[in-house]
């Protein structure tokens, strides 16, 4: 009989999902290896929902968007209360999981998500389940990689974004106000921000004033230049602030973030009564299909992670680390943020350029 792998996608969608999955199936069918796809994340492993992967269906994976075996960041296996918060994933849960593999005969398991997946997976090794971890998220918030495979494309359409309201912005006088994804970590804003040339980055990791903000937009007046970008991650609080959220979170989920982009729009025309508008890229940024970048580290990724069950390293996860792919255990990279560092370069380089991130 053949060793049979399994793989499955958790927690929010993001491009480049697909690229690891056919990577992982092409990898495995090299070595003679049978890989299953569970469907639906976690819970596939409880319904025992999956679909056998062979090179016919991994056929325009590598460049299409989204999971073909679905995801879900809720169900039974939810592992995150919120921030910090972490709730053990009840025993006979975990029993069931573990019988219905040892009946299909998986070998080994990998796991592709970010924090909260990957703290599932964590679990379940220890609960004796040969498991490997891919880091995903394109908030590029988890720590013991370089980079997460989507944050790439999520930068990419945040900078599109920008070019086209630049021009817009330019062509009536206006300020435009574009609300981007970064819940606690401001990574997209500031990528994007700089690549887009932005004016003001507000960030999760520094609280920001309406006197900063609005301050620059009128220096911007005064050196003749009628036009202004601000760039806001979903995250960014007023000091002194809370979140701006749209939704209460359900049971096990965390509030649904939102709205800031308009909060502080609103403010900026009561200050300067300079006419503003706001664009919310929302969901936008984690469709469609990979940049060429995030679908080299997908590939690297889904090879390294077939690599690593072969080798019976469980209980780690692929990173990057430049040059290599290297593998780290799970428990390096969960359980908490790397956030933007505000003595780094990438916050000295927007300073430099006299972007103003709102303090």
């Amino acid at each position: 009989m053949k060793t049979r792998i399994g793989i499955l996608t958790g927690g929010g969608d993001c491009p480049g999902l697909n690229a690891v999955i056919r990577a992982a199936g092409k990898s495995a069918a090299k070595r003679g290896w049978e890989i299953l796809g569970f469907r639906n994340g976690f819970e596939g492993l409880l319904d025992k929902d999956f679909v056998t992967l062979d090179y016919h269906n991994m056929d325009g994976l590598l460049f299409r968007g989204g999971t073909i075996l679905g995801t879900s960041n809720k169900g039974r296996f939810a592992a995150k209360v919120g921030h910090g918060e972490v709730q053990r994933i009840p025993a006979e849960i975990i029993s069931a999981t573990l019988a219905n593999l040892q009946e299909l005969g998986v070998k080994g398991l990998i796991v592709i998500g970010g924090d909260g997946t990957l703290t599932i997976a964590q679990q379940l090794f220890e609960a004796g389940l040969p498991v490997v971890g891919v880091p995903k998220t394109i908030d590029n918030d988890l720590e013991a990689t370089v980079i997460t495979f989507g944050f790439d494309s999520a930068v990419a359409c945040a900078t599109d974004a920008l070019d086209r309201l630049h021009t817009t912005a330019e062509s009536h006088n206006r300020v435009m106000v574009l609300e981007v994804m970064g819940r606690y970590a401001g990574w997209i804003a500031m990528h994007a921000g700089i690549a887009g040339g932005g004016d003001v980055i507000l960030i999760p990791e520094i609280p920001y004033n309406y006197e900063s903000v609005c301050a620059k937009i009128q220096e911007r007046e005064h050196q003749g230049k009628h036009f202004t970008l601000v760039v806001v991650a979903e995250g960014a609080r007023e000091k002194g602030g809370g979140y701006v959220t749209s939704g209460e979170g359900g049971k096990n989920r965390e509030a649904r973030l939102g709205g800031v982009g308009t909060v502080v729009a609103d403010e900026i025309v009561k200050r300067t009564g300079k006419e503003t508008r706001v664009c919310v890229l929302g969901h936008l940024q984690r469709g469609g299909g990979p940049t060429t970048f995030d679908r080299l580290i997908c590939t690297r990724f889904g090879v390294m992670a077939v690599r690593l069950l072969a080798e019976g390293k469980y209980g780690y996860m692929v990173a990057l680390q430049p040059p290599n792919t290297v593998a780290v255990k799970i428990t390096e990279a969960i359980g908490r943020l790397r956030t933007v560092p505000l003595d780094g370069d990438i916050v000295n380089t927007a300073r430099d350029l006299g972007i103003s991130l709102g303090d």
